[in-house]
């Protein structure tokens, strides 16, 4: 039985056509629409559906294709001019999927980041397009940059914690002058509800629970 027969892919497609829709602004509605693309929003065959449709995208690929929900990173070592070769091959196979399957990227939010000292930073094209070369990107909002480092994504979590802090000094303050003084944080202690970005402190210290001593935090692993 193949991919496009059986009572299960026409079960689908029966669900799926017939759909239409329509707009309303301010009371007006506009004419009904069939609805060409696309699957009922809260559908549990929603993202099953998806799956099975992106199933396909890394055959053939030769350098790593990550997928994630609709993101799609490839990445490749280029350390020779085959390198670099290999991942413009790859893009132009991901370009002819897309046409293939009707779809489109979105080379507006396509990127490329070079990373290693002595990477030659060649350039690359999606389609007829050149794809823009950047410097930073942040992933699963984690900002890294080409040199692999994490100070700014560690500046940015410090700076969100500063209000945090200053508040806490406030009510320490507040308290000390009505009689009932209370201590404040300890070095390498952050208040509750706050994550200590623990600059240059390894990754086991980090765990336990919010505003707690990295040696509590230690004696929990």
């Amino acid at each position: 039985m193949g991919l496009t027969d059986g009572p299960w892919i026409r079960w689908i497609r029966n669900w799926l056509d017939g759909h239409t829709q329509r707009v309303a602004v301010n009371g007006s509605m506009s004419k009904w629409r069939s609805v060409t693309s696309g699957i009922l929003q809260g559908s549990v065959l929603r993202p099953a559906l998806f799956n099975v449709f992106v199933g396909n995208t890394d055959s053939g690929i030769e350098c790593t294709l990550s997928k994630f929900a609709n993101d799609t990173k490839l990445c490749g070592v280029v350390d020779t001019l085959e390198g670099r070769n290999a991942i413009q091959r790859d893009l132009d196979m991901l370009e002819r999927w897309a046409r293939a399957n009707r779809m489109k990227f979105n080379k507006a939010k396509c990127k490329v980041l070079h990373m290693g000292q002595g990477n030659p930073k060649h350039n690359y094209r999606l389609g007829g397009e050149w794809i823009e070369s950047i410097s930073e990107e942040k992933d699963l909002w984690v900002l890294g940059d080409e040199k692999l480092n994490m100070s700014q994504q560690c500046a940015l979590a410090a700076q969100k914690a500063k209000p945090c802090s200053g508040l806490h000094q406030k009510q320490h303050d507040q308290q000390v002058k009505g009689g009932d003084p209370a201590p404040l944080l300890h070095s390498g202690e952050t208040p509750p509800g706050v994550v200590n970005p623990a600059l240059g402190s390894p990754i086991k210290e980090r765990h336990g629970p919010l505003g707690a001593t990295p040696e509590e935090a230690t004696k929990m692993i």
